[in-house]
This record gives C-alpha cells, structure tokens and sequence, in this order.
C-alpha cells in the first residue's frame, strides 16, 4: 500500500534519498536525443558523466531516463547537474503527489502517467519527473514504456515547430502528449460508463454494486492525477520564469484548456456513477414492491378464504350447514365468488 511505501522515510531529515515504489524495477535505460533546426541525433547512455559532457548550447537535448529505484544513480545525478536535494528526494518518491517548483536555473514538475486495459479495468501508471532548464529538458520514469513516441518520431522526422524551438516546448510537448493520453482513457470508461448505464436498467443483478465503486474508484484515481496537472500549468501561466518564453506560454493554455476538461469531466463521470448506483437501488426497490404488491394481493386474498376454511374446518357436533346436501358446492361458490370479486377489485384500483 501506498502509506507502507513513504513510512520508509519517516523520521529522516529533509532531502534523504530512499526510493519509494514497486521493488522489481526494471534496468536502468538512458536515451538521449540532440536536435536543432537541421541537426538530430538519438543515442543510448550507460553514463551520467557522459550525458553530462554531450549538452550544449547550441542544441536542445532531450535525456530521458527509465528506471529511477537507484539512489545512488539519482545522486549522481544531482551532482551532475547541480540538482537541489528536494528534488532527488521527490523523484525518488513515486507516490507524490503532482505539482511545479521553480528553482533559479530550472523547472521541476511532477507528472503521472497513465495507461487503461479496458478488458481488466486496471491502470497502469507511473510517475515522470521532468527537469526543464535552458536548453535541456530530463525527464525520468519508474520504467520503460511510455506515451512519447508520437513525440519522438515528430523529432526525427522534423514535423512540426519541435525542431525550430526550444527545451520549453519540449517540455510544453511532454505535458501536453500526457494530458491527450487521459482523454483516450476517458474515452475508454466513458463507453464502460454508458454499457453499465443500460445493464442497471435493463438487467440489474447484485454484481454490478462492485463494478460501479470500482469504477468510481478510478475516478477519485484520475482526478487526483488530473487536478494538479491543471494547477501546474497555471502556475506556469501566472510565474513570469525566464525559461518559458511567450510563445510557448500561447501553447500552454491550450493544455491548460485540455487539463480543465479532463478534470470536468472526471467530475461529470463522477456524478454519472452516483447516478447509476441510484438507478440500480431504485431497480432493486422497484422490484422489491413489485414482489410486495403480488405476495400482499395473495395474502389478501387468501384471508377471507382462510376464514371460511377455519369455520367450517371447527369439530362442533351441530354444524346446520352439515346436514345440507347442497352446503359443500354452496361454500365452494362462495370461495370463488370472494376470489374472483377481490381480483376484479384489484384490477380496478390499478393494483394488479
């Protein structure tokens, strides 16, 4: 659980590096990508040093780095690249929370990245801390895989202005391809949200209650993942930071407009959830009455009938009706003239 994993660093002072997540982390996988206007190159590192060394001010590199369980490698790399403690401490901490901090010759951001199999109705996510300085953008995940490759391929081919810009629109590309990927996945439970709509009220069955809080589940995961994504980039809008130029912050308010909506309409499946556990309660109550209503018309009329049946059912010795040849059919008349009246009576009071 996630209060297990931080009680690791109770008790410790301020920037200590212990690493908080899943235990079986991948290998440690450094892929850096060069390029300018006309130039690009992408290679793969098993040095810090060497990252280090190949940054210049000429080009915008992109140092992407999979696999963050290392201490000692994050260390390392706040050396290199004259980190601040808090920040190796947060990106050793994969269940933070996002948010933006702005030291003097960077910007480090904290984002999570999120994937959905529709068949499991599992996430899969992961924390990306991203480093934005003038002409460098790192960014580091707990493991391989992500949602960048339309970015990279965009970078190797030249499309677009990706090329023609800097490192803050490279970081500005980053956010924004983690924010689009939400909307794939709340195209994904929106279309679950509308089948379970129809099941509760079609076939309402009891095994739907623990789909509907797993679904909501998934929403109180998401907007906790999606609401500060849209105070990020507002504080990237309101912070006059010389690393993110005018151009870029025209770029930004497309994703914050983006983030907003995600979060709207996490909040309007929140609220398209509630409603659906209404519905289903509403169903199973409706039924309830129903069968109510048939056992109540049953008993109803079975207490008369049950009457005459104990009456005559008594073992008196003089009984008028006893000695009649015709009191036996007489009484059965009287049964279903009582049976039939009642039905009748129902019927017309809409009962039945």
């Amino acid at each position: 659980m996630q209060f297990e994993k931080v009680s690791k660093k109770f008790g410790m002072s301020p920037g200590s590096l212990v690493y908080v997540g899943d235990e079986g982390a991948e290998t440690i996988r450094i892929s850096i990508i060069h390029y300018k206007a006309g130039h690009y190159t992408e290679s793969i590192q098993t040095d810090l040093a060497a990252c280090r060394d190949i940054v210049s001010e000429d080009t915008v590199s992109w140092i992407n780095i999979s696999g963050v369980h290392d201490p000692g490698m994050i260390s390392e790399l706040g050396q290199l690249f004259d980190l601040h403690p808090l920040v190796l401490e947060d990106i050793l901490n994969t269940e933070g929370r996002p948010k933006l901090d702005e030291y003097d010759d960077y910007l480090f951001a904290v984002l999570k990245m999120i994937d959905y199999d529709a068949q499991t109705r599992q996430f899969d996510h992961e924390q990306v801390s991203l480093v934005v300085g003038r002409n460098m953008v790192i960014s580091l995940q707990e493991k391989q895989g992500d949602v960048f490759d339309p970015l990279r391929e965009r970078i190797r081919k030249g499309k677009g202005r990706i090329r023609k810009s800097g490192a803050d629109y490279l970081a500005y590309a980053l956010m924004d391809m983690i924010v689009d990927h939400y909307f794939t996945i709340l195209e994904q439970i929106g279309e679950q949200i509308e089948s379970l709509q129809d099941e509760v009220i079609e076939h309402p069955r009891k095994e739907i209650v623990h789909t509907i809080h797993q679904s909501r589940g998934q929403m109180i995961f998401l907007r906790r993942a999606a609401w500060p994504m849209r105070e990020i980039i507002h504080t990237l809008l309101r912070e006059e930071s010389d690393l993110i130029s005018d151009d870029v912050r025209l770029y930004l308010r497309d994703v914050y407009d983006h983030a907003i909506h995600v979060a709207e309409t996490v909040e309007t499946y929140r609220d398209i959830l509630a409603g659906v556990l209404d519905i289903y309660l509403t169903s199973v109550s409706n039924k309830m009455n129903e069968v109510m209503k048939v056992l109540t018309v049953i008993a109803t009329i079975f207490i008369p009938l049950t009457f005459l049946a104990g009456v005559y059912g008594m073992n008196f010795e003089y009984m008028p009706e006893l000695s009649r040849p015709w009191a036996y059919p007489a009484l059965w008349a009287l049964f279903l003239f009582i049976f039939i009246g009642l039905l009748a009576w129902f019927k017309r009071k809409n009962w039945l």
